[in-house]
């Protein structure tokens, strides 16, 4: 597979110390599967002394499926960065988002209320709060079916759960809608208070949007993480394909995305790999290893 390259980011000379991979549209297939090349590939390079990072927005209980499958130490940045957690489950970083914060955003969305959870770092059933959200919507179903043990219902108002920060208030809908939340959100007179993550699957008209803490990304948790273990950017190579993907890739020394990224990340001129289906990260992963 080919890397087609685009800008220069980081020193030809520079050795990876960490690969920080996204897990849907990256490390998995279109059907949502652990190509054996991808695995082989993440082995290679464990096996060389380079840590791996998955970096998601899945939570933790979501990613540990996935996690099983990967017979590596590994790194866990979930929520879009709210929190860096250990494969056993330990929490070693934690970015919440204020009660108050969470508070507003729902008095400011509540024409949206049959599309928002909140959600908290917790190791019981009660880690995504609901209200009215329709699971068996066909966008959501599979995620409900996924994660059910993990999700409570609760009657209205949904912000009287708010009893401790959590670490996420969550959207999530059609494409257009969605991006009308985002303006919105950033717009308002509290947007300091907050970061706002979009995650875009056009084909099939369907959205997420994460509101975590404020500054908080993919990439400052990767960059707190990094300056944690006393390396450099480019010693980071990230590896995305959606839009929650930007900063982390911006970050990074080397970034690559995959051929089944969105259009607008595409456009960044990040190097291009193949596809989810194709090998895409395997290549990836090979390329940037070869200064070693």
């Amino acid at each position: 597979m080919e890397i087609r390259r685009h800008r220069i980011y980081f020193d030809a000379d520079a050795v990876i110390r960490l690969l920080a991979i996204d897990i849907d549209g990256t490390l998995l297939d279109s059907r949502g599967r652990l190509p054996d090349a991808h695995r082989d590939a993440l082995v290679e390079a464990s096996a060389l002394g380079v840590e791996v990072a998955l970096v998601t927005g899945r939570s933790f209980h979501f990613t540990a499926p996935v996690v099983e499958l990967l017979p590596i130490p590994l790194t866990l940045i979930v929520n879009n960065g709210a929190v860096v957690k250990r494969k056993t489950g330990e929490t070693e970083l934690r970015h919440v988002l204020t009660r108050e914060a969470a508070r507003r955003i729902l008095d400011e969305t509540r024409h949206l209320e049959d599309s928002v959870a909140i959600v908290f770092d917790r190791p019981d059933e009660r880690q995504i709060v609901f209200e009215r959200m329709d699971w068996s919507h066909p966008n959501r179903r599979g995620y409900y079916d996924k994660n059910k043990a993990f999700i409570t219902a609760v009657p209205p108002p949904l912000h009287d759960v708010l009893t401790e920060n959590p670490i996420q208030v969550m959207f999530n809908g059609s494409v257009e809608p969605m991006r009308a939340l985002v303006a919105s959100l950033r717009a308002l007179p509290i947007a300091d208070q907050f970061s706002v993550a979009i995650t875009e699957y056009v084909a099939r008209d369907f959205s997420l949007v994460d509101v975590n803490g404020p500054g908080c990304s993919k990439g400052t948790t990767l960059a707190r993480w990094v300056e944690q273990r006393g390396w450099l950017p480019e010693q980071v190579a990230a590896m995305g394909d959606n839009l929650n993907d930007l900063e982390m890739l911006d970050f990074a020394g080397a970034s690559y995305v995959m051929g089944n990224a969105t259009d607008a990340i595409k456009a960044r001129g990040y190097r291009l790999t193949g596809s989810n289906d194709e090998g895409g990260l395997a290549a990836a992963i090979r390329h940037c290893l070869q200064s070693r």
